[in-house]
């Protein structure tokens, strides 16, 4: 089967022979830097979106070690009946585990340093369920907080800010004092360092202190703990389950997922990425600009041809298709090649900045500055179709006027000096 005649002039052109090479090497040259410009673009806009990806997964992967997907309070303050929300939780397909906790603000000192501190008390037979805690805990274990012992287990940061280590005594003191006939004096409580964890999230790493759920609650005088804290199969739809425990849990609860824990930082990441993503686009934007002068030269240098075309019949509409196909041909490699290069960039990320690194001698993430040492990559379909679509659309958009122009060519004036 044929190919109609407008398709095969324009893959021609494309695909110049030996001969029409030695005398159109320019226009060959420039169509050749178009192509690279758009793969460029392409590549580009892959690999740092990945990247940034990459970076969002990891910091949201740390904050998550300490953070639940979804927690579950109350608005009075306790849930003496927590066992009782924890199966109305379950209920919902998408909860795997539940488990209590009490939050509370306090000070720990030890000597004369003082550090503010998030206190919070935790089941530690089920909080593995809902937190990977347990898997970053440098030393001691999350087992050793029992009940009546007064354990704690301290931020690697928080401990060190107050110098102490396990097996250390730190003393709590709580903002809820006790009256006596000299006035309100604070609650104090001395608890034993039994282990520190490490999360790689500064903030939490420097104010959070675990300790056990009934030693909480006896520190606080709470009848129960303040909250549920629950692991989702699937943590990207935290905010749709949260809306959903919502509307079927009993009436006085509060119902927040991990994305509304922290909103700032997630926006500002998310305006960062389209930041970038716009920004980046320029340079497929360029490339589509040289493939419009590639054109533009291609079509003054073919007049003649043009003319024979519409001597022989051919329609206005025929010749530009010819030099549509010609750009969408060059915008079409150019996007394959730089998905294809983009993608094989962001998947071996760890092994091609290493190498970088050995050749130029210098690290580019020092560990004792950041706290991910190697660029994480994080290639998205999300992200990779809109980026091909887009270049597609630009090399598309920028053969129009080109090829609009050829089409007005009129056959005697180009015979004329030919």
């Amino acid at each position: 089967m044929s190919l109609p005649y407008e398709l095969r002039i324009g893959l021609r052109y494309t695909r110049a022979g030996r001969r029409a090479r030695r005398r159109n090497g320019f226009i060959s040259f420039i169509s050749a830097i178009s192509m690279a410009g758009i793969a460029l673009g392409v590549a580009a806009l892959i690999v740092v979106l990945s990247v940034m990806n990459g970076f969002q997964k990891e910091v949201r992967d740390r904050m998550l070690s300490v953070l639940s997907h979804v927690e579950v309070g109350s608005v009075s303050g306790a849930l003496p009946d927590w066992q009782r929300v924890a199966d109305q939780a379950r209920a919902n397909p998408q909860v795997r585990a539940a488990a209590p906790f009490i939050g509370a603000q306090a000070m720990l000192t030890r000597g004369d340093l003082v550090r503010g501190a998030l206190i919070r008390g935790i089941d530690p037979a089920l909080e593995p369920g809902v937190s990977d805690i347990t898997r970053r805990l440098p030393a001691g274990r999350l087992a050793d907080l029992t009940d009546g012992s007064f354990g704690v287990v301290l931020g690697y940061e928080l401990a060190r800010a107050l110098g102490v280590m396990v097996g250390e005594k730190v003393t709590l003191i709580a903002p809820q004092g006790n009256l006596t006939p000299a006035g309100v004096v604070p609650r104090l409580r001395q608890f034993t360092v039994v282990g520190l964890f490490e999360s790689g999230h500064f903030e939490y790493d420097s104010s959070l202190a675990l300790i056990h759920l009934a030693d909480a609650q006896k520190l606080f005088r709470l009848e129960g703990p303040t909250g549920l804290r629950l692991k989702l199969a699937d943590m990207q739809r935290a905010p749709q389950v949260a809306a959903e425990l919502a509307g079927t849990l009993e009436r006085g609860l509060m119902v927040r997922d991990w994305s509304r824990q922290n909103p700032t930082w997630f926006a500002a990441v998310q305006t960062e990425k389209r930041m970038m993503f716009i920004i980046l686009t320029l340079i497929v934007a360029v490339a589509a600009f040289n493939l419009v002068s590639t054109l533009v030269m291609t079509v003054t240098e073919k007049q003649s041809d043009i003319a024979i075309l519409r001597t022989l019949g051919a329609s206005p509409a025929s010749v530009m298709l010819v030099f549509i196909v010609q750009g969408a041909l060059i915008g079409v490699i150019g996007t394959l090649a730089g998905v294809g290069g983009g993608l094989l960039l962001a998947n071996h990320l760890d092994v091609i900045v290493p190498a970088i690194e050995r050749v130029v001698g210098v690290q580019f993430l020092p560990k004792d500055i950041y706290f991910i040492s190697s660029l994480p990559s994080d290639p998205r379909a999300g992200d990779i179709v809109p980026i091909t679509l887009i270049s597609l659309v630009m090399a598309l958009a920028a053969t129009l006027y080109p090829s609009w122009r050829a089409a007005r060519t009129r056959p005697a004036e180009a015979l004329r000096y030919d």
